[in-house]
């Protein structure tokens, strides 16, 4: 008859224990990343059709210097502003149509780059953008390093680029727009590794509640934003004009 209380025996059942619950966990987390980056995937393809069609259509052409040029380019702030501000009194269901809106309008909004640029060159760009993408984003989940100091000194990087962006607007200077774009690739390059870290992190704070669907949502969102940003600047900086 076995000892219940054999030192050996209880090692090892909590051993076996222990093993499933870690398995379980990360069982867990590869399916909560795993539909973030889908999410996020699915929005930059939506929003790249959408683009695309809009310039074929004459959209685009049609809507350059008109007010309806700007509701454009404004809105897609507005839907960000409502799911980041908004989230907890938003249904799982209503970010998630919110989120497809937002790739979709977006869309509408970089469409002007068709114009501006040449096909082969977003091409170019679109997969030099996603090969660092994936690498940022693999480095961001699998460091052992605590990223979370880079966040303050990256978010103030990105203040200061839009007031540069704004400064730029009136100034029109080439030489700030070079600096802009340089300075935009690395800080949305460092921002894709730290919110990779951020949203799996959250991932512990969320499972096992009704916010995992939203945390989704904002995740996704959080990464197609750095994804969107670092291939306009790289764009911009490395493009070919028509």
């Amino acid at each position: 008859m076995a000892n219940w209380n054999d030192p050996n025996m209880a090692a090892s059942g909590f051993g076996a224990g222990a093993n499933a619950m870690d398995q379980a966990v990360d069982a867990g987390l590869r399916s909560y990343m795993l539909s973030v980056y889908n999410y996020m995937a699915s929005g930059v393809l939506l929003t790249g059709i959408v683009a695309l069609l809009a310039f074929q259509s004459g959209f685009t052409a049609s809507m350059v210097g008109t007010p309806l040029m700007w509701v454009v380019m404004l809105a897609p702030l507005a839907f960000v502003l409502v799911l980041s501000f908004g989230i907890n009194k938003l249904s799982t269901t209503a970010a998630q149509a919110l989120f497809w809106v937002y790739a979709a309008v977006m869309g509408l909004s970089m469409s002007t780059i068709f114009i501006a640029f040449t096909g082969t060159s977003i091409a170019t760009t679109f997969f030099a953008t996603a090969a660092a993408f994936l690498g940022l984003s693999l480095y961001g989940y699998t460091t052992k390093k605590d990223l979370s100091g880079f966040g303050t000194f990256l978010i103030m990087g990105v203040v200061g680029i839009l007031v540069a962006m704004l400064i730029n607007l009136f100034v029109q200077s080439s030489a700030l727009a070079m600096a802009i774009s340089v300075i935009g690739v690395l800080l949305f390059a460092g921002l894709t590794a730290y919110d990779t870290q951020k949203i799996k992190s959250m991932y512990f704070y969320v499972r096992g509640t009704d916010f995992v669907g939203k945390s989704v949502v904002m995740g996704a969102l959080t990464l197609y934003l750095d994804f969107v940003n670092m291939f306009t600047f790289l764009l911009n900086l490395l493009g070919s004009r028509e």
